[in-house]
């Protein structure tokens, strides 16, 4: 196997015309794809399928496709493919009902970076978490970096894509979970009950969680300080409420 054939079934890139249409047409994961301005006229009708599935499309530069390509013939357009096949929110509910168990969900909110992504999955499946989810927009996706950073708990944790967070936040309520906001300003994870059936919404680190969010959840949690700086990076912060919740339930 060539290398550019061993990055694409590693979840990587898919480039050219008829190899991207081919992604789309099968129906294959993939996180986003890139095409170059100005070439709607080619690739229109790739971009119009992919938008029909959901699939996010992003104008961008030549030269970025030109940088990101190994064959030198990437046509105007790229796919960037998910490294594990992405679950759905009821698969993470069905995943606590065949364990006897009350889910436990991590909903990200703005979490641009792969690693952080991966970390977040890796500490959700080892502390016993149901599933991670990630709107389809503004997120990292399950690519190359996130998956290294999960160190193999892809493999056993679901992760799932919504339209967007606002969506899971609805789903979620109406399936009886309570829905935390991580947030300085909310009471301590020592003074919240997290036994119950349970998703916490992790934010970005530069804006945290998004105030539309913030306000539809039922509840804000913060994880007490002593120190001088802010706060913990993301990862970080969904590792600790996870033990948290982990602890409360045993």
């Amino acid at each position: 196997m060539d290398r550019r054939a061993e990055r694409e079934s590693d979840g990587l890139i898919i480039e050219g015309k008829n190899a991207v249409q081919e992604a789309v047409e099968s129906g294959r994961e993939i996180d986003k794809i890139l095409f170059a301005s100005g070439s709607h006229k080619t690739v229109g009708h790739i971009i119009s399928e992919a938008r029909k599935k959901g699939i996010a499309v992003l104008e961008t530069d030549k030269h970025k496709l030109d940088r990101m390509s190994e064959t030198g013939a990437h046509q105007g357009i790229i796919a960037m493919c998910a490294a594990a096949r992405y679950a759905s929110m009821e698969d993470i509910l069905a995943l606590a009902a065949s364990r006897g168990e009350k889910p436990l969900v991590i909903l990200c909110d703005g979490i641009t970076d792969p690693h952080n992504l991966g970390a977040i999955i890796r500490s959700a499946e080892i502390s016993g978490a149901h599933g991670v989810v990630i709107p389809r927009r503004r997120s990292a996706g399950l690519n190359a970096a996130c998956a290294k950073a999960a160190a193999g708990a892809l493999e056993h944790l679901p992760v799932a894509k919504c339209q967007n967070t606002q969506q899971a936040v609805e789903f979620f309520k109406e399936n009886g979970l309570f829905v935390y906001a991580a947030d300085m300003g909310g009471r301590t994870m020592y003074d919240t009950d997290l036994t119950g059936p349970s998703c916490i919404v992790i934010g970005s680190e530069g804006e945290g969680v998004s105030r539309w969010v913030r306000q539809n959840c039922d509840a804000a949690i913060s994880i007490p300080q002593k120190g001088m700086i802010q706060s913990l990076n993301a990862s970080n912060a969904a590792a600790v409420l996870l033990y948290e919740a982990y602890r409360q339930r045993i």
